[in-house]
């Protein structure tokens, strides 16, 4: 049954607290324990929480906020849980920060966090994306956290980056054995065929992966294809439903095996035909394959969104999203694009060569947003020809003259194709002292010009690179590089420590959480330095003498 945690908010006359030291006090209130109390504990919705329990029946829920707390606390610090419960236990700063004023005051058992974490997992499974009730959290408190630091949200930076979970790197051959031995180990052993059984024998994981010649890999592979064909006619034979390990077996021999109709057969792939979706893991059906550069990775990918304002005292995190990693950069920024739009003050957005594209472009102009690309990618121009953004044409959809003025005969746009044509008089054209640069073609009786939307947009936005200040673009866009590895280095989010999309969603919005919260200290450190020094000018509320001491 749930039950909002209200406790905290009564003072006590007798705590350990009060009977702290007056000097260790001081020392305390100026550590970072007040600040999560205050701004993370205090602001924690509890509500959207209720889902997770029972209405009217059951004991009352252990409280949301210390255990959301306590998942904060946890990834910010990058503890397991034996050291988070340790800390939980005997450290008064997590004890204060979690809203308890007595060491011991509640009991937090490991398998407390346990069930706290599967109901939050299978709400996210059940639900999706709109039941991710971490991410609710995360825009709760980016909102309280800019508002206390003046951090200002009308620029931002995107970046993407590559996130593995708890998963081993596996050829194909361990692949279909790890596959085939969880499908088997689904099934009723006694009524299983000996061929079958076998598989559950030490040895055969042994003579089929440690014993096997280089030359043998492909007959081996065959081998344990066709035996978990015999397990799927099995199970088919006796009229039994499939389980989930068994589901994860049929989707695996159909993304390795082709039909050979010559010799009537199935016959493996080869490693060139195997899709980038396909199974990547027993243990994990939503993780993908992508190589990126000279590496391969198998995983996710996470998009983020950053403030990087230059009058910020510290930058935080505005928004982010977890998809497999075969998601390109184009179609996750512009699903995010509008709903930053609507959650922040986003005028101007710095992003790399990777989320250029003309669809990008049109919500960005839909949304009254202008962006700044570091770099293009794609075929650069050639040299010596005219740019498409020396003509003058009027949204982007009807060229009304050329760079040396001459005006068309007639324009057209074309809806369905998004091409734009021109056409010219022939002889002006011919006598034009830039022929050779220009793109047009002379016909018999006229010159004709035509070009696809996206060319246009290209050759604006290549020229905006080369006189908008490149220098600062790069500048502003590249910090957020630095803001992955903080998250992979000190939050752990290189390798996750579970499975699948939903929970790597989850855990990952923790710890953007707790990297803001971190970024927070800093940001209310400068300012007090700041105020300190007689220069603050954001005329945001200071914490005089805050140490902000981990």
């Amino acid at each position: 049954m749930f039950r909002k945690n209200k406790t905290h908010e009564q003072e006590r006359l007798f705590s350990h607290f009060n009977d702290l030291d007056e000097r260790l006090k001081k020392r305390l209130l100026k550590t970072w324990a007040p600040i999560f109390y205050e701004h993370v504990f205090c602001n924690i919705d509890e509500a959207p929480f209720a889902a997770l329990y029972s209405d009217d029946n059951g004991r009352p829920n252990f409280p949301i906020n210390i255990l959301l707390s306590l998942e904060f606390i946890k990834h910010w610090k990058d503890l397991t849980d034996e050291e988070l419960l340790e800390q939980a236990s005997f450290n008064y700063q997590v004890t204060y920060a979690i809203g308890l004023r007595d060491l011991g005051e509640e009991y937090i058992a490991r398998r407390t966090l346990y069930h706290f974490r599967q109901r939050v997992y299978h709400h996210m499974q059940e639900h999706g994306e709109h039941g991710d009730l971490i991410f609710d959290q995360f825009n709760k408190l980016t909102k309280q956290f800019a508002e206390l630091a003046g951090i200002k949200t009308n620029e931002q930076r995107m970046d993407s980056t590559l996130i593995s979970p708890n998963i081993q790197k596996m050829g194909r051959l361990a692949l279909a054995f790890d596959v085939l031995l969880h499908a088997v180990q689904s099934s009723d052993e006694e009524q299983l065929p000996e061929s079958l059984k076998a598989v559950l024998e030490p040895e055969f994981k042994t003579n089929l992966l440690y014993r096997t010649r280089a030359s043998s890999t492909q007959s081996r592979l065959e081998n344990a294809l066709e035996l978990g064909q015999q397990l799927l006619q099995w199970v088919q034979e006796n009229n039994l439903e499939l389980s989930e390990p068994q589901r994860l077996l049929s989707r695996f021999l159909c993304e390795q095996r082709t039909w050979n109709e010559a010799e009537g057969k199935w016959i493996v792939k080869g490693n060139d035909q195997i899709g980038s979706d396909s199974l990547q893991s027993a243990h994990d059906p939503d993780a993908t394959y992508r190589k990126k550069g000279h590496h391969a990775h198998s995983g996710y990918v996470c998009n983020l969104a950053e403030t990087c304002s230059s009058d910020n005292s510290a930058q935080i995190i505005t928004d982010y999203t977890l998809a497999r990693n075969i998601v390109s950069d184009v179609e996750m920024i512009k699903d995010r694009m509008p709903q930053i739009k609507e959650r922040t003050d986003l005028e101007d957005f710095y992003v790399d060569g990777g989320y250029y594209g003309e669809t990008v472009e049109e919500v960005a102009q839909s949304d009254h947003v202008k962006m700044h690309y570091s770099a293009l990618t794609g075929k650069k121009p050639t040299v010596g020809k005219m740019s498409f953004a020396e003509f003058e044409i009027e949204n982007r959809q009807k060229i009304c003259s050329c760079p040396e003025k001459q005006e068309p005969c007639r324009a057209t746009f074309d809806d369905k194709s998004k091409t734009l044509s021109a056409h010219f008089d022939i002889t002006q054209c011919r006598e034009c002292p830039r022929l050779n640069e220009c793109p047009v073609k002379l016909q018999k009786k006229e010159a004709v010009i035509r070009v696809s939307q996206k060319r246009v947009l290209a050759d604006e936005t290549r020229q905006l690179l080369m006189f908008g200040g490149q220098k600062e673009i790069t500048s502003k866009r590249a910090a957020i590089e630095g803001t992955n590895s903080a998250l992979k280095r000190r939050q752990g989010m290189n390798k996750l420590r579970v499975r699948g999309l939903h929970k790597s969603r989850v855990v990952v919005g923790i710890k953007i959480v707790a990297h803001n919260f971190q970024q927070l200290l800093h940001g209310l450190k400068r300012l007090a330095q700041k105020a300190a020094e007689g220069i603050n000018r954001l005329g945001v509320p200071i914490l005089q003498g805050v140490s902000l001491q981990n």
